[in-house]
């Protein structure tokens, strides 16, 4: 896995239920080196700290080869690395094979993979319309965030370099199908309710789904 954009956003306002809101959805990609932080990326938007940034949230890496699939479902939208609200949009990201709870050595930086992501209205604005959350979930690849082990800077084209993998994981992409399956599976709930990648109350959330 490779970065190919470093993605920071600058605070944006919008009208919704006839209320003014700040979102950093908007990210946009720069040229330099950017700073991952225990609790975010510096210098990066984080209008909402009850739904993003914080450790387990502090940074979130989206997969360049799920471009093209959205788009085509959306040709007139302005595209740009960062449509997401990703923080690092990466190349060769397969989430069926990377594990919650890898830890990867990334630039200056250390990190691990987190939780999934759950989009939110703000994402159905920026695309237009609020069918976007379905179809993303649906889709089954919604990217991961990421904790920051070890704080410094990454840069385009640093690559990920793997120093540990979990034994007992599920994928990214089976955490992301965990989460809003209607029938959960008991195996897999069992290993992301004891994931301490995950923060405590997504645990909470998974072990309630656990059959006895």
């Amino acid at each position: 896995m490779k970065i190919i954009s470093t993605n920071i956003a600058k605070p944006t306002t919008f009208i919704w239920n006839g209320k003014e809101e700040t979102t950093g959805i908007y990210k946009k990609p720069v040229d330099t080196p950017i700073y991952l932080s225990k609790n975010e990326v510096l210098e990066d938007e984080v209008s909402n700290r009850v739904y993003h940034g914080g450790y387990y949230k502090a940074c979130y890496m989206f997969s360049a080869e799920q471009y093209p699939y959205w788009k085509n479902i959306y040709p007139d939208l302005e595209w740009t690395w960062g449509m997401f609200g990703e923080n690092l949009t990466v190349s060769n990201f397969d989430e069926r094979k990377v594990h919650l709870g890898a830890i990867y050595k990334v630039g200056e930086a250390a990190v691990q993979v987190s939780q999934s992501r759950e989009p939110c209205y703000k994402f159905g604005y920026k695309f237009g319309t609020q069918k976007v959350l379905k179809q993303f979930i649906e889709h089954g690849f919604g990217g991961t965030y990421l904790s920051i082990l070890e704080e410094g800077h990454v840069a385009n084209n640093d690559e990920f370099v793997l120093v540990e993998q979990p034994e007992n994981s599920l994928t990214v992409a089976q955490l992301f199908e965990l989460l809003w399956a209607k029938e959960k599976n008991q195996e897999l709930l069992k290993i992301a309710a004891n994931s301490k990648a995950l923060p405590p109350k997504k645990r909470m959330f998974f072990s309630k789904y656990i059959k006895e």
